[in-house]
């Protein structure tokens, strides 16, 4: 099949024991965590099969556990072949769209995952932020309900996910302010996220310049499949381009809405969501309706999507 695109989800589609049926029905998967362990110096093979949610949840643990979780599912649909028109990856998951693509081997990825976790968490005081989806809103109500409230802290659009789904984040009195306006212009409903850092914010920038340094030491390849990058929702494979894309990246919004649009634009008709839990294809339905989505979290979504794919 030449019209599939392969996704993989960021930060909120974690959960304890994430991962642990794949490797016990195929136990040479396990091999991904060794190898992540050996780079981030703890079992993470722990952290994501057994918990505790609580410190899964933190930023800095969130990251790497779910990289690890991903390509270890993307590992096991690499013998099927099969030859995707362009990967995508929501915020965290951009990680795991390169290592897929050829651009990071997965070691290093998960280095620069572990750093930029920390420097994000480092980059707010613990508490300080709030991320919430606000639902039911168009993009422009969104941006002005947030520069209202900015007179009482930094608040932005944070994810443009799908129609009427808009992810806000910033300093907590400003994101309580912002949802406060966004509620009396008939927001629908605002939900709290289990997100322990306001990324995709001005607030990231210091945590940008920081992790800069690391993503130009890493080594870089051009890419076999073109991304579809969060900042601009615009297909990269030169190296050079996904490391300065992943640096704006940060401090920028996800705009998952757009780049779901350009992957259909190519032709791609359906996607594969590459890793834990189904948050991604919930989203592509809203986007493209007439889009097929299928999932990689567990040995059942495995075979119905290889299933699915003919392979």
């Amino acid at each position: 099949m030449t019209d599939v695109g392969l996704v993989f989800p960021g930060q909120g589609s974690q959960s304890v024991g994430m991962g642990r049926a794949l490797v016990e029905a195929f136990p040479a998967t396990r091999s991904i965590y060794d190898e992540a362990a050996a780079v981030l110096g703890y079992d993470i093979a722990a952290l994501c099969f057994e918990g505790p949610a609580d410190r899964l949840n933190l930023t800095e643990y969130t990251q790497p556990a779910l990289l690890t979780a991903s390509i270890a599912a993307f590992r096991l649909l690499e013998p099927a072949r099969i030859q995707p028109r362009a990967v995508a990856g929501h915020s965290l998951g951009e990680y795991s769209a390169l290592v897929a693509a050829g651009g990071v081997d997965f070691r290093t990825a998960v280095g620069l995952v572990q750093k930029r976790g920390r420097y994000m968490a480092e980059a707010v005081a613990p508490g300080s932020g709030l991320v919430a989806a606000i639902l039911g809103m168009e993009p422009d109500a969104v941006r002005a309900a947030c520069r209202e409230a900015s007179s009482v802290g930094v608040v932005a659009p944070a994810n443009f996910n799908c129609p009427g789904q808009i992810v806000i984040a910033g300093e907590r009195a400003a994101v309580e302010r912002a949802i406060e306006i966004a509620k009396s212009q008939g927001c629908r409903k605002a939900i709290p996220l289990p997100v322990s850092v306001p990324v995709h914010t001005p607030l990231m920038q210091t945590a940008a310049d920081r992790l800069s340094k690391d993503v130009a030491q890493a080594k870089w390849s051009d890419l076999s499949v073109p991304l579809v990058n969060n900042a601009d929702a615009k297909l990269l494979r030169r190296a050079s381009d996904v490391q300065e894309s992943l640096i704006r990246q940060l401090p920028s919004p996800v705009r998952w809405e757009e780049s779901i649009k350009v992957m259909t634009g190519l032709g791609v008709s359906t996607f594969v969501e590459v890793g834990p839990g189904a948050v991604l294809a919930g989203l592509i339905k809203r986007i493209a309706p007439d889009a097929k989505t299928l999932n990689v979290s567990d040995p059942k979504t495995l075979d119905a999507t290889l299933q699915a794919l003919h392979v």
